[in-house]
């Protein structure tokens, strides 16, 4: 089984500044998951008012269309 380190975009929109670039290294550097697994999944819980790139391994149907509505985008690795 794959098992992905889980973040959603409400976390997103509180830790990070509008149009910042964010990575699984980068979200193990400021705290926000504890361990890399294999690899990012990003879920669509939460709000998004903040237009960011996210590099993730996955994305929820959900979490992709925040990211793009924000003017953001959901790039799969």
């Amino acid at each position: 089984a794959t098992h992905y380190a889980i973040v959603n975009v409400g976390t997103l929109n509180a830790r990070y500044e509008d149009g910042a670039t964010v990575t699984l290294e980068d979200l193990l550097a400021k705290g926000i998951i504890k361990k890399s697994l294999d690899g990012l999944k990003v879920l669509g819980n939460g709000e998004l008012t903040k237009s960011f790139t996210v590099k993730a391994a996955k994305f929820s149907a959900t979490a992709a269309q925040k990211i793009e509505a924000a003017g953001g985008k959901a790039e799969v690795l």
